[in-house]
């Protein structure tokens, strides 16, 4: 179960980061520097409930894109992102671990104060029961500055549970393995 949580919270944060592919003409704004608390509220999904807090800089949330960007580029076929009148809206479809899931995103705030991500995915393939259609919700509130024990790219997730984004070589380890051929 706490592997499964982790997953989960990972998968989270990659849902944001994921979503800004290297070389666009549009780009998610970098979220204002400090804590940041994210409470994601998922349908389809092994844990439908979650609050975590991310301690964040703009040096972090620009690392945590270009260093995704590699994997997304490797998992998914489509990732595109457009501005719209309201935020955002991107549309993806990626392959993980014989998984393949078409997302589209909408996302709305300010990236200083608040902001919504609403997602939908709809996946193929993976082991028999594992849910098809999920829809996430991940509410995030700026908090203030981080507090005296954490650093940028920390996340505190339920259970005292506490890594750090920017140990890339840990979160490989998390990610799911390509199935056998």
């Amino acid at each position: 179960m706490k592997r499964q949580l982790v997953s989960y919270a990972l998968g989270a944060c990659l849902l944001v980061v994921v979503l800004v592919p290297e070389a666009v003409a549009v780009e998610l704004p970098v979220r204002k520097p400090g804590l940041w608390e994210m409470k994601m509220l998922r349908t389809g999904g092994p844990v439908p409930e979650m609050t975590m807090q991310h301690c964040t800089d703009e040096t972090t949330d620009r690392a945590m894109s270009s260093s995704f960007s590699p994997a997304a580029k490797d998992m998914c076929s489509k990732n595109d992102i457009r501005k719209t009148a309201t935020g955002y809206v991107t549309d993806s479809v990626c392959n993980v671990a014989g998984v393949t899931m078409t997302s589209h995103s909408e996302i709305t705030g300010d990236f200083n104060s608040a902001y919504t991500v609403k997602a939908t995915s709809q996946s193929q393939g993976g082991p028999p029961g594992m849910p098809r259609d999920s829809t996430s919700t991940i509410e995030a509130k700026w908090l203030g500055a981080c507090k005296a024990d954490q650093k940028p790219g920390d996340i505190m997730m339920p259970g005292g549970v506490k890594m750090n984004i920017k140990d890339m070589e840990k979160l490989k380890g998390l990610m799911p393995k390509p199935a056998a051929k």
